[in-house]
C-alpha cells in the first residue's frame, strides 16, 4: 500500500534548472573554467560540493584548486541564481493538494537549504510533511542518503513510498535507497532514466500518474 510519495524539486516540482546551470556556468566561467549546460543537467540532484568535485574530475582541473573553488564558485553561483524566477509547473500546486488528502509528502532536493525553503514556502506552503535539502546529508545524491533521510522523517516503510525524479543522479540516489523510483524527464532524454522502475514521456503522463495513483 502506497503511504507516501517523495518528489525531488528542481525539474519535477519546479522549472528552474535552465536558471541553476546559467548561474552554474556563469560562476564557474568567471574561474577560467568553462562547462556547458548539459554538464549541470546530467549532475542534478548533487550537492554543491559534489557538483564542483565532478567539475573538477571531468575537465582535469588541477586539485589544488580544490580547497578554493568548493567556497568561492558555489557563493558566486548563488549570488547569480534569481530565486524569483524559479516557476512551478503549471498545475502542480492543484494536483498536490489533492494528494496530500491522500498521501504523505516529501521534497528531497540537492539545492542548498536556503533555496529548498524559500521556494517551499513561497510556492507550496504547508504541502509537505518533510523536506530535505542537500544541506541536509554529508552525502548526496547519487548516494542514498537523501532519501532515507525522507523516508526517516515521513516515518514510513521503504516499499510504501514512490520517488518521482527527472535526474539520472536522482534515479540512481532513489533506487540506491529501495525505493520504487518513477522517472519524469524533463531536461533529458527517456533513455538516460531507463534504470528508472517506470518511465514516463513528460509531465501530462506524470499527472496522469498521479491521478491513478489517486483512485487505488
Amino acid at each position: 500500500m502506497i503511504e507516501a510519495l517523495i518528489f525531488d524539486m528542481d525539474g519535477v516540482l519546479i522549472d528552474s534548472m535552465h536558471l541553476h546551470s546559467n548561474a552554474w556556468k556563469t560562476a564557474f566561467a568567471e574561474a577560467g573554467i568553462e562547462i556547458d549546460e548539459k554538464d549541470i543537467f546530467h549532475l542534478e540532484g548533487e550537492n554543491d560540493t559534489g557538483i564542483v568535485k565532478s567539475i573538477m574530475n571531468s575537465k582535469n582541473i588541477d586539485p589544488c584548486r580544490l580547497e578554493d573553488i568548493l567556497t568561492t564558485i558555489p557563493s558566486r553561483k548563488h549570488e547569480i541564481f534569481d530565486i524569483d524566477k524559479a516557476v512551478m509547473f503549471e498545475g502542480m500546486d492543484k494536483c498536490l493538494k489533492k494528494l496530500k488528502n491522500k498521501f504523505k509528502l516529501a521534497v528531497v532536493s540537492g539545492s542548498d537549504k536556503v533555496v529548498v525553503d524559500t521556494i517551499m514556502e513561497r510556492i507550496f506552503p504547508g504541502i509537505f510533511n518533510a523536506i530535505v535539502s542537500g544541506d541536509d546529508t554529508i552525502n548526496g545524491k547519487p548516494d542514498p542518503d537523501p532519501y532515507n533521510k525522507a523516508v526517516e522523517m515521513l516515518g514510513v516503510e521503504k516499499e510504501n513510498c514512490i520517488v518521482i525524479e527527472n535526474a539520472i543522479l536522482g534515479v540512481t540516489s532513489a533506487k540506491n535507497a529501495g525505493i520504487f523510483t518513477v522517472g519524469s524527464p524533463t531536461y533529458l532524454d527517456r533513455k538516460e532514466l531507463e534504470h528508472a522502475d517506470i518511465v514516463l514521456q513528460d509531465h501530462a503522463e506524470l499527472y496522469r500518474f498521479l491521478e491513478l495513483l489517486m483512485r487505488t
